[in-house]
């Protein structure tokens, strides 16, 4: 559909959206037009976009409801179309826009799932890691999410060119392909020096590849096999994916007295309320330490 793919081309050249979003965002338009097609009446072809209702969406809202998905997935897909419908009202492709009416579906706050500090230092510092490109591949991926608090596409994306060893610091691209500066611990930078120098990284300067001298840059799911792997020996959580590492990462520089503001800075985030939720993690730490601790708890 012709809307649907200037729709996306804005999104990436335009607000210079993430691929992941993008891509995301392009699924879920086919989702919703497969399902509007197919519930046409047999006399009708298919619909055209300024005919929708909200009647329509609202079908398909329900139809997620009873498929038991998640109330956060199903407002994701509302907020793409909504974003999609109002691209085209102000396109002037449409004159109702019938996402109007929609109202979100609530949604628990669940606090972030994060590793204990001793129990990451047991991870990292007790683990036999092979003295392969696998294996030390897969340590700096677990030292490089843990140390700089990145996300998984951030990793991904990251070159060997984005890091200053004068300064020891990385830039990172992150989501709208906004940069930011985050320090590296020397530890790191001793682990990347090696790393590259043992293996080295090609002509394609990405630091984190699928295999020895190929130059191919991981893809996600490689880093979610990784992470997953080395987190199994975590009691502390029962979710194993990459963004715990990130959890992780800010809320150990919470507890040890880093600045609210100066995380939100590392994180990248724009804005801090985004990086409050890690207070509630922080506090209930306090709590169960008062709890024990105190004699009159």
């Amino acid at each position: 559909m012709e809307e649907v793919d200037q729709f996306l081309n804005y999104l990436r050249y335009e607000k210079r959206t993430s691929l992941h979003t993008v891509e995301a965002y392009s699924t879920d338009l086919l989702q919703f037009f497969s399902y509007v097609n197919q519930n046409l009446e047999e006399n009708e072809s298919e619909q055209n976009l300024s005919e929708l209702k909200y009647s329509d969406i609202r079908g398909w809202l329900i139809l997620m409801i009873d498929q038991d998905l998640s109330p956060r997935s199903v407002n994701r897909k509302m907020a793409c179309l909504s974003t999609f419908y109002l691209f085209l009202e102000r396109n002037g492709k449409i004159e109702q826009n019938p996402t109007e009416k929609l109202q979100w579906l609530k949604t628990s706050k669940s606090l972030p799932s994060f590793v204990q500090e001793e129990e990451m230092g047991i991870i990292l510092d007790q683990t036999e890691f092979p003295n392969t490109f696998k294996g030390k591949r897969d340590q700096l991926v677990l030292e490089t999410l843990y140390g700089t608090g990145m996300r998984v596409f951030e990793l991904i994306g990251l070159r060997l060119s984005d890091i200053d060893f004068y300064r020891g610091t990385v830039s990172i691209l992150g989501k709208g392909n906004k940069p930011r500066i985050v320090p590296l611990g020397n530890g790191l930078l001793k682990m990347i020096r090696e790393f590259v120098q043992a293996f080295g990284i090609g002509n394609s300067n990405y630091l984190i590849q699928t295999k020895e001298q190929e130059g191919k840059k991981a893809y996600r799911m490689l880093i979610y096999r990784i992470v997953n792997k080395y987190l199994s020996a975590s009691n502390s959580t029962e979710k194993k994916s990459p963004h715990v590492l990130r959890h992780s990462y800010a809320t150990h520089l919470l507890e040890n007295g880093a600045d609210l503001n100066a995380i939100k800075e590392l994180l990248g985030h724009t804005s801090l309320a985004t990086t409050q939720v890690y207070t509630h993690n922080s506090l209930s730490r306090l709590k169960a330490v008062f709890d024990k601790a105190h004699p009159k708890s």
